[in-house]
């Protein structure tokens, strides 16, 4: 892309692009020489990051026998009113001086987008975000070339290519167009290496997952240490439908721009994500300098897990609602909004007390009945308000762990989850032109649409007044209702399922 200013002097540009949120923009690096004192100018709001390219580059062109240009070298980045992040820049930098120099071929340099950093050696190496570099190749038509990735994700309709080292270039395209990366979006199906078979004595414990994958719903857990509230919940993802492209493809992004393995979600497993209780409101949600997403959006289509929920800050759990109920993370700073996709299925866990023995029919509670009202505050609120489904794990008797007594394994549970979700949507197809389930907000309309029969009806509305219910807290009641009808084929919601829903609820008064 080279072009000659008004003054006659020659500038060469580069396709290549940074990383903002999960997401990458595009970037076009300008180049200029002119007579004067030599040195190398970075221009467009380039981070620190991006300004020590210049002595990456001096370094990498003397070590691979480039001539390093005896000018006054001017780099633009545009668009300039965007801040540019990362090392990325390294790589078009050096290809626009060194095609601008004339040491290289420009031939194949038009149609390509390049990103990755220069080692001193004059090595190319990887970079984060390799997936959004290539969603945005894609979508601008251009070949991706970069360094080779430790685990290669070569997407569909994208021409990616990795070298090795800047002197690939010298020979032409031809040299760095052989070393291209096949297209592997996705892997063979992992097989299951956790299975419900082996959690034995929570059978009850067992049907709320299920409940819970089916309807997409919060789910609460409340018990004593080892009761097996952690094997429950490393399971759930096991009896979730298989992800999606789309989810696929949106946490391959999160997951690239962070740096985390890409292996298992190349494998179809959804993401399981189990941040420890003393994580920041940043590191839970997304923040710092650059924005980066959080836990929140790493567990992107599929489970996060908050154990020891009475140890986390409150104000860090609240800060969990809009995700919750949007199923994204908006962040706002001085440069501008940042969107990161946080759909995920909630899992809560906690001991009854600071102890944890409260209840517990064997081993008496130690704490004061003032430690334990303001342990079991941080399991109210507005958030506990936005759980659908709360269950009391207790520790299974000697006899069957020692016998081994299996009861669902996961693959029985998985089929009812995918059973009730084929049922729910058939459902939602046949009324469709009856209720418009999204046209209202109000309590009564989204209840409507459940179809509950008479005596369903009669008996959500005596079990709120007698619990004083609030109007999510009925809504939310009346939707693990549909589900548990979801899960028995069931295409009117009766008395029955409600009182199911309302066990599961944890708010039953005598």
């Amino acid at each position: 892309m080279g072009r000659p200013t008004m003054s006659g002097r020659e500038v060469y540009a580069i396709h290549a692009a940074c990383i903002r949120g999960v997401e990458a923009f595009p970037v076009t690096v300008e180049v200029s020489m002119a007579e004067g004192i030599p040195g190398i100018t970075i221009v467009g709001m380039p981070d620190s990051t991006v300004l020590e390219a210049r002595s990456r580059i001096r370094c990498a062109l003397r070590s691979t026998s480039f001539e390093i240009p005896r000018k006054s070298i001017t780099v633009n980045l545009s668009p300039s009113d965007i801040k540019k992040t990362g090392s990325s820049l390294d790589l078009p930098i050096a290809v626009a001086i060194l095609a601008l120099s004339k040491q290289i071929p420009r031939e194949g340099l038009e149609g390509s987008l390049f990103f990755g950093e220069i080692a001193l050696d004059g090595s190319v190496l990887a970079t984060r975000g390799e997936v959004p570099y290539q969603i945005l190749a894609r979508e601008m038509g251009l070949d991706l070339v970069g360094g080779e990735m430790g685990e290669p994700v070569s997407l569909p309709n994208v021409n990616r290519y990795y070298v090795q080292s800047i002197s690939a270039f010298r020979g032409g395209k031809d040299s760095w167009a052989a070393l291209r990366v096949q297209p592997q979006f996705r892997q063979r199906t992992p097989a299951v290496s956790l299975d419900y078979a082996d959690v034995v004595g929570q059978e009850i414990a067992k049907r709320g997952m299920v409940i819970a994958a089916a309807g997409e719903h919060g789910l609460m857990m409340i018990g004593t240490p080892g009761a097996g509230k952690s094997m429950l919940a490393q399971r759930l993802c096991g009896i979730l439908p298989p992800i999606d492209d789309a989810e696929l493809l949106e946490a391959l992004s999160i997951h690239s721009v962070i740096g985390e393995p890409l292996e298992d979600l190349l494998c179809g497993r959804r993401p399981f994500r189990r941040p420890h209780h003393s994580l920041s409101a940043a590191g839970l949600l997304g923040g710092n300098r650059p924005v980066r997403p959080g836990e929140a959006s790493l567990a992107h289509g599929g489970v996060l897990f908050l154990e020891e929920m009475g140890e986390w800050p409150s104000h860090v759990l609240q800060m969990l609602r809009q995700p919750i109920e949007e199923g994204v993370v908006r962040i706002i700073r001085a440069d501008g909004s940042y969107l990161f996709p946080a759909r995920f299925q909630l899992l809560a866990a906690s001991n009854p007390c600071p102890c944890g023995y409260l209840g517990d029919p064997e081993v008496e509670c130690r704490c004061t009945p003032a430690a334990v009202e303001r342990y079991q505050a941080k399991l109210s609120g507005p958030l506990a308000d936005r759980i659908d489904i709360s269950i009391s794990v207790m520790r299974p008797s000697a006899e069957l762990i020692v016998q081994g007594s299996e009861g669902m394994s996961t693959a029985e549970m998985q089929a009812q989850v995918l059973e009730a979700r084929e049922f729910r949507s058939a459902r939602i197809r046949r009324a469709f032109h009856s209720f418009a389930a999204d046209a209202s907000t109000s309590a009564e309309a989204s209840i409507r649409t459940l179809e509950f029969d008479e005596d369903g009806q009669s008996t959500l509305l005596a079990y709120s007044k007698r619990n004083l219910l609030t109007a999510r807290g009925i809504v939310r009641l009346a939707r693990v209702a549909r589900t548990v009808a979801d899960l028995s084929h069931s295409a009117s919601v009766t008395s029955e399922h409600v009182l199911e829903a309302a066990m599961f609820q944890g708010r039953a008064r005598a």
